[in-house]
C-alpha cells in the first residue's frame, strides 16, 4: 500500500485523502479512530462522501469522526471540536484531508488549547 502516513505524535498521524478500500489497511496499522477533515464535495465527484467513508471505516473496525474544515478558514469552533474529538477518541488516531496538511494544522491548533 502506498498510503503516506505522517506521525505527529505516538498517538496521532495525518494522511492524504483516504478511500473506502484503505480502511482495512489503516486498521491493520493499529489505528483505532479516523477523523475526516475534508468537506464533502471539495474534490468533486471523484471524492468519496463522508457517509461512504464512515460505513467503510466502521466495517473495518474503526471509529469515525467527520469534522470538515475549509483550507485556510479554520474557525475557533472547529479547533475546539478537534480538541474534543481527540479527547474522546480511542487512540491512536489518523486524521486526513486532501493532503494531510490541514489536519496537521488543525491538530496543532487543538494542542495549543492545552
Amino acid at each position: 500500500m502506498g498510503l503516506q502516513v505522517i506521525a505527529l505524535t505516538p498517538d496521532f498521524a495525518v494522511s492524504p485523502q483516504l478511500l473506502a478500500e484503505d480502511f482495512s489497511w489503516v486498521f491493520a496499522q493499529g489505528f483505532k479512530t479516523v477523523i475526516n477533515n475534508r468537506p464533502d464535495g471539495e474534490g468533486g465527484d471523484a471524492q468519496p462522501t463522508s457517509l461512504a467513508l464512515e460505513r467503510a471505516a466502521m466495517a473495518a473496525g474503526l471509529r469515525y469522526v467527520y469534522l470538515p474544515v475549509v483550507s485556510g478558514a479554520i474557525t475557533a469552533e472547529q479547533v475546539q471540536a478537534m480538541q474534543d474529538a481527540l479527547a474522546a477518541a480511542v487512540q491512536p488516531t489518523l486524521a486526513f484531508c486532501r493532503s494531510g496538511a490541514r489536519s496537521a494544522q488543525l491538530f496543532g491548533l487543538a494542542q495549543s488549547l492545552g
